[in-house]
């Protein structure tokens, strides 16, 4: 018994040590790359569920829809129950966004509340939640830079900074002219082709150095870069050609491509 409970005890010690020497090589590993991890913050607590007015965002600014926007307002409400137009609430959102050029100002949200017929505390609730609603103004081009785990060993800090320096900004700031807003964002779902940084609605992924000072120039002179990969991928395949479905079927049932295209 004695035996038992020593030899238990030099194991838990043993674990112990195994756990603690990896906590020091992951802790050498963050170091290394020289980043804060609440730099990816730019925003305060309090701005992030609190309005404050002020020259460019109050309620006395007024905001109504364009003709336009209200029959797609009345198109997406029409796909909800009667009585539940509040579950438009995010689609009506982004449409006020758009219109608004990028931003949710409080008058466009407290117009949000009238046309689904809800409190604006709702309506207040979901644009403050959801990242994707910006309730300060942005620049022309918004420029998201995802730094989380898969970007960030496929060298996303580097992508940062290298757009801090030739856009001359820092993390949440929008340039004088109205033309760029830079901010570092968490995950945006395209691990696969890490690095990878949001433009408004576009993705550009599988970046390299080069490729972020040519889709920067390339907005400058009103062009449009290309989404999607930029190392010549179609999508998220392999770089080196399908490793899978790539033989016979094993019976008649199945069928796969020959011609090793996806």
């Amino acid at each position: 018994m004695a035996a038992s409970m020593i030899k238990a005890a030099t194991a838990a010690v043993s674990a112990g040590n195994m756990m603690r020497a990896q906590a020091g090589r992951v802790g050498t590993a963050v170091a290394a790359q020289r980043r804060l991890l609440h730099a990816a913050a730019p925003l305060r607590g309090d701005k992030l569920f609190v309005h404050r007015d002020t020259e460019k965002n109050n309620s006395s600014i007024a905001f109504e829809f364009t003709p336009e926007n209200m029959k797609k307002v009345e198109a997406i409400t029409a796909q909800f129950p009667p009585g539940h137009r509040a579950a438009a609430c995010i689609p009506v959102l982004d449409l006020a966004q758009r219109q608004y050029g990028g931003w949710l100002p409080i008058s466009a949200m407290d117009e949000v509340a009238r046309v689904l017929q809800m409190p604006k505390i709702r309506v207040y609730e979901v644009a403050s939640f959801y990242t994707m609603f910006n309730r300060d103004p942005v620049g022309k081009y918004h420029v998201q830079v995802c730094t989380t785990t898969p970007c960030m060993v496929r060298g996303a800090y580097n992508i940062f900074e290298h757009l801090q320096k030739k856009l001359g900004l820092h993390n949440g700031e929008t340039s004088e002219d109205g033309m760029f807003t830079l901010l570092e964002v968490e995950c945006l779902g395209a691990c696969s082709n890490a690095p990878m940084i949001q433009i408004n609605d576009e993705y550009y992924e599988d970046l390299e150095l080069a490729d972020v000072d040519r889709i920067i120039e390339a907005l400058r002179k009103g062009e449009t870069p290309k989404p999607g990969p930029q190392n010549g991928r179609k999508a998220a395949e392999p770089l080196g050609g399908l490793t899978a479905l790539t033989s016979e079927p094993v019976d008649g049932a199945h069928k796969f491509r020959t011609d090793g295209k996806l």
